[in-house]
């Protein structure tokens, strides 16, 4: 492991109640390792009656949108900006719901469900198909064992709260 800051090479240094942490010696500091995090998003039609589910380019399963937040911005923000890049749908209201690690890509996800504007789907290079589905067929086609099943049972059950 390598300094963010300086390029210098770490070492591990006790440090009270955090145990073992890297540390820089040219940098005089303590370097917790950067840890990325991006919003999945269970995205809704205004009647919250469908939910719409994406392929990504390259794979068989769909899932739900997802993006990851970038540097200076809020999870909150990243939720209209990833949804109209990959969609050109505008998310109108959002609720956080739980977080999950996601071991795949070592990142910390933010699950939201998201009420989305209907309109004309125009898709970005990274999404190969999408689809309205009725939480059944949204059941049925979500990737199974995956942190988007987790986020999507999680946003179904929200949606059938509010009933």
């Amino acid at each position: 492991m390598y300094c963010r800051d300086c390029g210098e090479k770490l070492t591990l240094r006790f440090l009270e109640n955090e145990g073992l942490v890297p540390y820089c010696d040219k940098c005089r500091k303590f370097k917790f390792p950067f840890f990325p995090v991006a919003v999945s998003m269970a995205v809704t039609n205004r009647q919250e009656k469908k939910i719409l589910l994406a392929k990504h380019t390259g794979d068989n399963d769909f899932k739900l949108f997802a993006g990851y937040v970038k540097k200076g911005e809020s999870a909150e923000k990243s939720i209209p900006r990833e949804l109209k890049e990959e969609t050109n749908l505008a998310a109108v209201k959002w609720k956080y719901l739980s977080s999950r690690y996601h071991e795949a890509k070592n990142i910390l996800m933010l699950g939201f469900l998201v009420t989305a504007e209907e309109g004309e789907i125009v898709l970005n290079e990274e999404i190969e198909e999408v689809r309205w589905c009725t939480p059944e067929e949204a059941k049925e086609l979500i990737r199974k064992n995956s942190t988007a099943e987790y986020f999507l049972n999680l946003a179904l059950n929200e949606l059938a709260r509010k009933k």
